[in-house]
């Protein structure tokens, strides 16, 4: 039974760090948080459900879910600021830090990192995802952008999917 369990903490441990080959740099920029205030158009750092929906109120929102001890999470920041910068106040752009939000990890069942995805809203106490393909889902794995920093092009297709679709929801 011991053995099982220590075998489930290693694979746990594993699927955490999938895709993350760079170990943590003692390099104090790369540490910090990205987060900004909304006026300067950048990337907010958030730690709860809580802080998600309140941004889910002024629109669509961006969600990339990250590790400090992941690099290609890390070489993503420069693309997510753009991107906040591009989208300005039409979308959120939001990064979550697995390390320093285990329960919000929880939550969204992240198995793999960087995780992005992009929330609609709230619908029956349910998150409603924008696919790849433009259509709705309630299913985040439906949903999720898995892999590197060169998908600005996908995270960029799937907001504005996104904003598409909210401004059709606005005018119903």
């Amino acid at each position: 039974m011991k053995k099982l369990i220590i075998i489930l903490i290693l694979l746990a441990g594993v699927v955490f760090t999938a895709g993350c080959t760079e170990e943590k740099e003692n390099n104090s920029t790369n540490t910090q948080a990205v987060q900004v205030t909304k006026e300067e158009k950048n990337v907010t750092e958030v730690t709860s459900l809580e802080e998600i929906n309140a941004s889910l109120e002024q629109g669509p929102i961006l969600v990339r879910i990250g590790s400090e001890r992941c690099g290609s999470c890390k070489d993503m920041d420069p693309m997510l600021k753009e991107l906040a910068t591009e989208y300005g106040e039409r979308a959120t752009i939001i990064s979550v830090n697995i390390d320093k939000s285990p329960e919000l990890a929880s939550y969204f069942v992240i198995g793999y990192v960087p995780d992005s995805t992009v929330i609609m809203n709230v619908k029956n106490g349910e998150y409603v995802y924008m696919k790849p393909d433009g259509n709705v889902t309630t299913d985040r794995f439906q949903a999720r952008i898995l892999g590197n920093p060169g998908e600005k092009d996908i995270l960029k297709k799937v907001l504005n999917l996104a904003l598409i679709q909210a401004e059709k929801d606005t005018s119903q």
